[in-house]
């Protein structure tokens, strides 16, 4: 089955992560599949907007922590020691910049956020053009407590530096409201109204010429890059590949395959594992 699904709409194209069976967690394929979408959709004169949700309870959880962290061994996200930094950057910065083909779309992106858009959803929800979530939907970078740095670097771009430093020091999750209300997002509706909010949305723009879209989206674009996003970007898929690979990225690898996945993610949610010492904090000697 497609993992990423394409529909032309008239003037929208509709983009839809499709692995609902696993809330559309990031594994090998979907990267390319989303940028060929994209480039879809930019090979089409007539599609003005691009509509990019998920399809399932969530927008997307992030990576598949089933195959690149419980799975035992090595996997391209993780290598045996001593670890290339060359070759982890080379495979995730291919990632970023599939991800970031949102970014660089000719169509202006609307992400639609149900769910969650949490650690590698974030990044994807984050390079679209514009966000509208579900007032009780997710989206936060959880892994920056342990294994993972936000490689797309978008936190920054849209919070500013305080309130970047706010949801990448604590790797806390904020609902929809919250993301409206620090400007993360432009918009948060309720549940039931999220698809009539993102329709509404598009088809305002979609009565636009495509160059005029176009123009608009590189004139903003470029002052966002002249703020140097290739150079952060290139520092924050470095340091991702550091995370995944320093000891306490190693334990927490170790931990995913000895107890699952999902208890290492609560333990490192909750703040209730020294990833250093490599066991329970407080626990006795």
């Amino acid at each position: 089955m497609t993992k990423v699904l394409y529909e032309k709409d008239g003037r929208i194209a509709r983009i839809t992560l499709n692995r609902p069976e696993v809330m559309n967690a990031i594994d090998m394929d979907i990267p390319q599949e989303l940028a060929a979408c994209v480039a879809r959709a930019n090979s089409d004169d007539g599609v003005h907007v691009i509509v990019l949700g998920g399809s399932g309870p969530a927008f997307c959880a992030g990576y598949d922590l089933t195959a690149y962290a419980e799975a035992e061994g090595s996997n391209p996200g993780v290598q045996e020691m001593p670890w290339d930094p060359m070759k982890d950057y080379a495979f995730m910065k291919q990632n970023t910049d599939l991800f970031m083909s949102l970014w660089r779309s000719y169509r202006p992106v609307i992400a639609k956020v149900h769910g969650h858009a949490v650690a590698g959803g974030s990044d994807i929800a984050l390079c679209s053009d514009m966000i509208v979530m579900a007032e009780d939907a997710h989206i936060g970078y959880m892994p920056v407590r342990v294994w993972g740095c936000p490689t797309t670097a978008m936190w920054v771009y849209r919070l500013g530096p305080e309130r970047a430093k706010r949801m990448l020091l604590t790797g806390d999750k904020i609902d929809g409201r919250e993301a409206e209300r620090i400007g993360l997002i432009h918009k948060a509706v309720p549940s039931d109204q999220l698809d009539d909010e993102v329709e509404k949305l598009a088809e305002r723009m979609a009565g636009i010429p495509v160059n005029q879209l176009m123009m608009q989206k590189l004139m903003i674009n470029q002052a966002i890059e002249s703020m140097g996003l290739y150079q952060t970007q290139m520092i924050a898929t470095l340091f991702d590949g550091i995370t995944r690979h320093s000891p306490e990225g190693m334990n927490f690898k170790q931990r995913a395959e000895d107890v699952s996945w999902k208890q290492a993610v609560r333990e490192r949610d909750q703040g209730t594992f020294d990833w250093t010492t490599n066991r329970p904090i407080n626990a006795p000697l």
